[in-house]
């Protein structure tokens, strides 16, 4: 029996893996496989850095498929309007999505003491299921259902009947509501409107505190690909300017992403030296669009900044990624959905709202 594994679906969720790692006493270490899937993210350099780090025994790359991708799973994806009509054939596309993962798992999840899983919701949490294989839950973000319930929110509507038939392995509800779901970590369980018994209290601050400091050299080898660039940058900006960080998120199309950033420019960093840091999944190119901004390279957690003394923001002002765990600026401005309603349907990011 191996010892764990972590299935990862974005670099914050590779980066807390690490992070618990770190935590544990060194003849612990060393045991655990990373899986990485690139449904959504390319993982770039990243895997090769983990696999050199030694504090993983493998890296492996999960080649994970959205439903989109099988038509004899979408035909099940369709409003009968009516409700047992929908939960009967969302019965058959619960167990039809985790069938079709099968041939694209790149080990045996069996073979594994604990399976650690950030968003069940993705396909790999209908494959466990399916398989009827134990797993812990991790909280995809920091404070993320606090945010955004996304189990009642895509349950709305007679949730104690289908959080009932998740429970019986019938269809599939994530975080903490399906029947091989043996925990679920989460950040902070008082902040939380609805609770659950599953629910396990893991604060990020105490993982973070936990690492020895001859250990956090980890964390800039593995996720930074260049680290003296960005020390280059901060050395060589104008020392009497304030600096000011703005987090891009992945939000609306193209053209409105770029109009945000400049409207944050405009409404927070006056006068001030930006430095815009992009999400990994945001495709805008900001060398191009913001050429006056100091544009922070590479795809990882902002969390990282942390470990690099130099650098210091006086501001960092972020849209809809949460700035609690920020250590490198003395004021952090949290936008959010109020922000959000000037760009789009408030539908879209209000969901806990409507539950």
């Amino acid at each position: 029996m191996k010892d764990r594994i972590y299935i990862c679906h974005t670099f914050y969720h590779a980066y807390i893996s690490v992070v618990k790692e770190l935590n544990l006493p060194d003849d612990k270490r060393g045991g655990a496989t990373l899986m990485l899937s690139t449904m959504s993210n390319d993982f770039a350099l990243f895997p090769d850095r983990a696999k050199a780090s030694g504090l993983f025994e493998d890296v492996v790359m999960f080649d994970e498929k959205e439903d989109v991708n099988f038509p004899e799973v979408m035909k099940y994806h369709n409003d009968r309007g009516n409700l047992i009509l929908n939960l009967l054939q969302r019965i058959k596309y619960t167990k039809m999505l985790g069938k079709v993962q099968e041939p694209y798992i790149p080990v045996n999840l069996r073979e594994y003491g604990d399976i650690y899983i950030f968003c069940d919701s993705d396909p790999i949490g209908y494959y466990l299921n399916y398989k009827r294989i134990r797993y812990h839950a991790v909280e995809d973000g920091l404070d993320t259902i606090k945010y955004c319930d996304d189990a009642r929110y895509g349950n709305r509507g007679h949730f104690g009947l289908k959080a009932f038939l998740a429970g019986l392995n019938l269809i599939f509800i994530e975080n903490g509501y399906s029947k091989y779901c043996i925990d679920m970590e989460v950040n902070d369980i008082s902040s939380l409107k609805y609770k659950l018994e599953k629910y396990i209290e893991v604060p990020r601050k105490k993982l973070f505190d936990g690492i020895r400091d001859e250990d956090r050299h980890y964390l800039l080898d593995m996720f930074m690909d260049e680290p003296e660039e960005l020390l280059r940058q901060i050395e060589s900006a104008p020392q009497d300017k304030r600096k000011v960080m703005i987090l891009s998120d992945p939000v609306c199309d193209l053209d409105t992403r770029q109009r945000i950033m400049r409207d944050i420019i405009d409404e927070y960093a006056k006068d001030a030296l930006v430095f815009i840091k992009p999400h990994p999944r945001d495709k805008v190119d900001y060398s191009n669009a913001f050429k006056d901004c100091i544009i922070i390279k590479g795809r990882f957690p902002m969390e990282i900044l942390n470990e690099i003394p130099q650098f210091k923001m006086d501001t960092v002002v972020s849209i809809l990624t949460v700035v609690d765990a920020i250590e490198f600026a003395e004021t952090k401005v949290f936008l959010g959905a109020d922000f959000m309603d000037r760009y789009e349907d408030p539908s879209i990011h209000r969901q806990n709202e409507v539950i």
